[in-house]
This record gives structure tokens, sequence and C-alpha cells, in this order.
């Protein structure tokens, strides 16, 4: 790798394992980094801090696994944080660090390891969609302390379908199986016809926090139905140690039985083919056993893992009935995690769900590279510090309304236009009427009292919109429309000297111009 190899980081916080994956700014591809005594694999870093004070230095991922038997590993070893951080409950086990605190004490070590020859110009960062908010507040925080001037952050599912070139706006069902939890939902993603795509919300730009500028309205993905458990990866090492030594919990026998599982969830893996493996007794003496892919499902089948898995899908799918969805609507459905390998459990699901394709995507690394696929390598140059809005007519309520175009914080030159149709408001209509607002700079505050003194709210009041001082641009149609048919489509876009553009097209798709309908201010 050269010397100041500039592109974007991407840092995928899991449960169990986090990855890291680079892109270069010239690169089509990402690589995953390799960290001495930190990653377990290329990109792979086990999500684990040891701490034994506040004034000590600490580890992280492979070396801090390698202290977890110790005899004060009870409170200095801190695993399975990440579900705590932004949750009004936390663990009670009494720590060194909070789950907050480990996460802030993982960044941190992470960073200081980043390989020297790299120029980070850009970090983006995943979190998870059922609670965002209080994640999302928690990294807005973190990222004070970062010396890099330009952080992203994208929702996990999102990051996951844009991987896969998932159309957006698709109902896609993900299975995630990690090593400490199985995760089930249904989302919908942003975007599709007439709705802004997806982007990374920027939350430090130029050195900035920008967190605060846009409401975030289009960030994340819509959550219909969700289930799970805390069950996974690891509790299937125990179950095969189990076969063999009942009751026994050998750190050094769950490590020979998640190597064994990996081999057993590889691709051709032939049912009668044996492995040896040597296990330790409670007597700390070696003992031979083999074991087989037939054993490895007979386990799996022992332990009611097939009859947990159709339950949480039965909830998950009970959910979004409730909600108008049925598994028709699914476009995809998406595995990720390493348990979700396991040609079982990929009978299971085709089984299950056999009319809607399956995705299966590299297991662990697939959300972060689709997190790069939302930050391309092309250098932002600025945000939007106003709200864009096209002026459209209601027919029910017979008054005009301002439809939004693009939101306050969004990047521009957009990388994709923003579609919209437009529909006749009456029989015959042949001229189309575009008009451009734009959002106030600032809002105002309500102001409120409290104890008969005046205060500011903490919510901002409904930003007002200003119709631009400019000549509104008309649009003819050949052919008269008739009432509410879909008569006109428009794409508008910025350019990199801050023009807004609109292409128009009639129904047909014949193409009736493009214009430039001035400077974004």
């Amino acid at each position: 790798m050269e010397k100041n190899f500039s592109g974007t980081l991407a840092l995928d916080l899991g449960n169990t394992n986090t990855v890291i994956a680079f892109q270069g700014e010239k690169e089509k591809d990402s690589i995953l980094l390799e960290i001495p005594g930190i990653t377990s694999s290329p990109g792979v870093i086990p999500t684990v801090v040891w701490c034994e004070s506040q004034e000590t230095t600490a580890r992280i991922g492979e070396s801090a696994l390698k202290k977890k038997n110790f005899s004060d590993s009870e409170i200095c070893f801190h695993s399975n944080f990440k579900r705590l951080i932004g949750n009004s409950i936390e663990s009670k086990k009494k720590k060194v660090l909070s789950p907050a605190e480990s996460g802030e004490k993982f960044f941190e070590i992470l960073w200081e390891n980043i390989p020297k020859e790299l120029d980070i110009k850009r970090l983006v960062l995943t979190a998870p969609i059922d609670k965002y908010k209080g994640y999302r507040k928690w990294l807005i925080n973190l990222c004070e302390n970062l010396p890099i001037n330009e952080i992203a952050l994208v929702d996990e599912p999102t990051a996951a379908g844009i991987g896969l070139n998932i159309p957006l706006g698709s109902k896609i069902m993900i299975i995630d199986i990690g090593g400490s939890t199985i995760d089930m939902c249904v989302i919908k993603t942003q975007g599709g016809e007439g709705i802004s795509a997806p982007i990374a919300e920027l939350l430090k730009f130029q050195g900035k926090d920008v967190s605060a500028i846009s409401k975030q309205k289009i960030r994340c993905a819509e959550i219909i139905s969700k289930s799970g458990s805390k069950l996974g990866g690891k509790d299937i090492d125990q179950w095969i140690v189990n076969y063999f030594l009942p009751s026994n919990q050998d750190e050094r026998n769950l490590l020979v039985a998640e190597k064994l599982k990996c081999k057993l969830s590889s691709p051709g893996i032939k049912s009668e083919r044996r492995y040896e493996i040597s296990l330790f007794t409670d007597a700390n003496e070696e003992k031979k056993f083999f074991m087989s892919k037939e054993i490895f499902e007979k386990i799996l089948v022992e332990n009611n893992l097939l009859n947990h898995l159709n339950s949480l899908l039965k909830d998950l799918l009970n959910e979004a009935r409730g909600k108008f969805c049925k598994t028709d609507d699914l476009k995809s459905v998406i595995l990720v995690g390493g348990g979700t390998q396991i040609p079982l459990i990929k009978e299971w699901i085709s089984n299950e769900i056999s009319e809607t394709k399956i995705n299966y995507p590299p297991p662990i690394e697939s959300i972060a590279v689709g997190a790069l696929a939302m930050t391309p390598g092309v250098k932002i140059k600025d945000i939007l510090i106003k709200g864009i809005s096209i002026r459209l007519f209601n027919k029910r309520e017979q008054k005009h309304f301002w439809h939004p175009i693009f939101c306050k914080g969004q990047t521009w030159p957009t990388e994709k236009p923003f579609e919209l149709i437009l529909q006749a408001s009456k029989d015959g209509q042949n001229i189309f009427e575009i008009i451009i607002g734009e959002t106030k700079t600032k809002c105002d505050f309500e102001v409120i009292y409290e104890n008969g003194l005046p205060k500011l709210s903490e919510f901002q009041n409904n930003e007002e919109v200003l119709r631009w001082n400019k000549k509104p641009l008309h649009i003819n149609l050949k052919d008269g429309c008739k009432i509410g048919d879909d008569s006109l489509k428009v794409y508008f876009s910025i350019s990199k000297d801050a023009s807004l553009y609109v292409r128009c097209f009639d129904i047909n798709e014949n193409k009736l111009g493009e214009f430039n309908l001035g400077y974004i201010s």
C-alpha cells in the first residue's frame, strides 16, 4: 500500500465483531484492513475491551480477547456493549467502564492503530435503526474528539440493501445471526419514485459539527416489523462442546468448537466426512472426538434452533401483515452475520420464504461495504444551508403547497437527480409552471412561558418557505392532459457551480429540455 493512500474509512460496530474497511479515492473496490494484535482476520475486530482501570492502558480486539479468562475478567472484560449504548436501561453489572465508555475506549484505541500510510479523508459509521436517535447522539459526542474533518453516518439496513444494489424504496427482510444475537427485521428503504434517495448523514464537515442543521427526515429506513433474541454463534459453540462433554465451559474447547463450526459452514462440505477434534476434559486431559456435518445439524435440531427461528419468523411476519406487508411485497431477503452461512439455516430460510429472492452477501463485511457505497470517493464540495422546494397544487384542498426537493444539510453537487411526476390540475392543461422556493436560513424558535418566565422551546417551528425572486419556468406539452393524469416528469439536480437544474420529459419519456433555474444561495 502506497504512502498517504487517501480515501474513506468505514467502521461497522457490531455486538460481537466490528468491521473496518477502506476505499481509496480512485478505487472502485474496498479492502479489509489488518491491524496486528487487534483484528482476528482481515477487517474483523472482536468488539471487546480489556480495561483494568480508567488510568491504565486498555486493549481491544484480539489482544483483549486473550485476557478473557483472567481472574479479574468479570469487571475488566467488556463485551456486548453496543446494544446498551443509547438505551435508557444500561447494564447493571459492576464494570470498570460503562457501555458508552467502553465504546469510546474502543474507538479511541482503534483510531490510534489505523495504519499510518492511510490518509483518511472521510469516516463513515453505521447505526442500528431501532435505537438510531440515542446511538446517533452518542456518536456525535464521540466525533468531537476524533481528528478527522468529515464524518458521515448511515443506518445498517440501508447500507446492506445499497451494497446489493436493491432498488430504492423496496421492502426487504434482513436476518442477522451474529455471535450473541439473532435479529430479524422487515424494513422499507428510503427512495423510489418521487422520493429522494437515501444519503449518508453528515455529522461533521470541514471540521465543524453539522449534525443539527437538518431535521433528518429522509435519512433512515422505516422499520415495519422486528423480532430477535439473545442467542447466537457463541451458544452454538457451547452446544457443540456439550454434545461431547456436557456442562464443560472451558474457553479452549469453545475456540475449537468455533473453528469447527466455521469449517462445517463452508459450501461443499460432504455430510459423511468426519473431522477429528481434541477437547479438554474437566480433568484437563485432552480427549479426541469425531465430528461431521450430519452430527452438527443434529446438534442444531436437538437444541431447537430451527423451532426458535420459526417462532421468530412467525412473529416478524405477523407484525408485518398487521402493517399491510406480505411476503409477496418483499423485494429481497438478506442474510448477514456468520450464523447465516450454516447450510441448515440457508436451507431453512429457502423453504420458509421460497417465493422471494435471497441474497447471500459476504456475511461479515456486507454492511461496511454498503456504507462505503453510500459515500463515494468524490470530494464533497458543500452542504445546503437551505432547503429547496417546488410549489404544487392540492386539488382536494384547492390550494398550493411546498413540496421538498432537497433538504437542508444535504450534500451537493448531487449524486443522483430528484425525480418528481407532476399531474394535470385541470382538463386540457398543456402548460406546467415550475416555481421554486427555499427555506429561511434561520428559523424562529417558539417562545413559551415556564413559571411565568419567557423561554425558548427546544424545537423549531415549521420552516417557512420563501419563493425565489426569479421568473417561473413554463413547460409546454404538445397535447392537453386530463385532470389527475400523470403528465410531466422532472429531474432536479444541483451542479458543481451551485446551479439548480431541471430536466423535463413528457409521460412517454420524450425529452422537453434541460433548464438552469438559478443559483442556490
